[in-house]
Formats: structure tokens, C-alpha cells, sequence
């Protein structure tokens, strides 16, 4: 991963965001709010970021993105089902229109069989409720895979703008 590519993905989205007049909101757990970092740490990005919000607990997942108790016990928190509530929720508890959620397992520990280091789930919502995610299996060190994280969750919100 070349170091300028978030920065490089945070400028591209931003162009997009506002050309299109619309606000950004994020539902973090794994990144532990790195996405609304990047984002930030462009100026002006109050144009374009409504807020950022960092549920690394399940609680916090239920208490401000409405993630249901039964999701969680059913499917677990690094989970398709619980990414899409997230990224959703997202929409609900905020002013945005478009937003990104994401959920893993960063690592050095915590993986299981099913997930393993480096399994993350990353949602894309936006305001009519419409929402989809995606699983990746990403490699390299706790911080390699939040990078990663950062970057795909940063892509995603650029394709779906387009």
C-alpha cells in the first residue's frame, strides 16, 4: 500500500461528496475511528463529514447504531448482518446520506476458524435504507489490516458515488 493512497482516496471522495452536495457518516469498530481520521484530516471536510461514530463494543453497536441484541447473538459481531445494521443505523442516528460501517477482526488476537485475523466486514448504507456489504481477508499486522481497512471502505464510498 503506497502511503498516499488514502489521502489520495479521502481528496477523490471529498470531490465527489461535494459536487453531489452530499454528507458522509461512519459506524466504526475495528478501525477504531481511523475512516472519520482520514477524512478529517482534510481541510474543509465539514463540507462534506456529518460525524463519525466508534462502537468497538457491543453495546456501543446497539446503544447509537440500533444494532439488535438478536443480530448480535445470532450472527456475531464481525458479520454481514451486523455490518449492513451498522451502516445503516449510521443513516438513521445522524444526518448523512451515504455511509460506510465496518467490523473485524484487526488482530494480534481474536480470530477464530470461521474469522480469522484479518476477516473484515465493510457496509455501505444510504439514506433510503439501501445498504450492501462485503467480506474481505486482509493480511499483515493489526495495523496493516486497519490500514487496508481504511483504504477498501474509502474505494467503496468512491464507487458508489460514481
Amino acid at each position: 500500500m503506497n502511503p498516499q493512497d488514502i489521502p489520495n482516496a479521502v481528496e477523490s471522495l471529498a470531490l465527489q461528496l461535494t459536487r453531489q452536495r452530499l454528507m458522509v457518516v461512519t459506524a466504526e469498530s475495528c478501525t477504531g475511528g481511523g475512516i472519520a481520521q482520514a477524512m478529517t484530516a482534510m481541510p474543509g471536510s465539514s463540507a462534506w463529514f456529518e460525524r463519525g461514530m466508534v462502537s468497538y463494543s457491543n453495546d456501543a453497536k446497539q446503544d447509537l447504531l440500533g444494532v439488535q441484541a438478536q443480530t448480535l447473538a445470532s450472527h456475531g459481531a464481525v458479520s454481514e448482518a451486523v455490518a449492513l445494521e451498522m451502516a445503516r443505523g449510521a443513516i438513521e442516528h445522524s444526518r448523512g446520506h451515504i455511509s460506510v460501517a465496518v467490523t473485524g477482526v484487526a488482530g494480534p488476537d481474536g480470530g477464530t476458524a470461521d474469522k480469522p485475523v484479518g476477516t473484515v466486514w465493510i457496509a455501505w448504507g444510504q439514506k433510503l435504507g439501501y445498504a450492501e456489504a462485503r467480506c474481505f481477508q486482509f493480511e499483515g499486522d493489526r495495523n496493516a489490516v486497519r490500514q487496508q481497512t481504511i483504504l477498501e471502505a474509502l474505494k467503496g464510498l468512491i464507487a458508489r458515488l460514481q
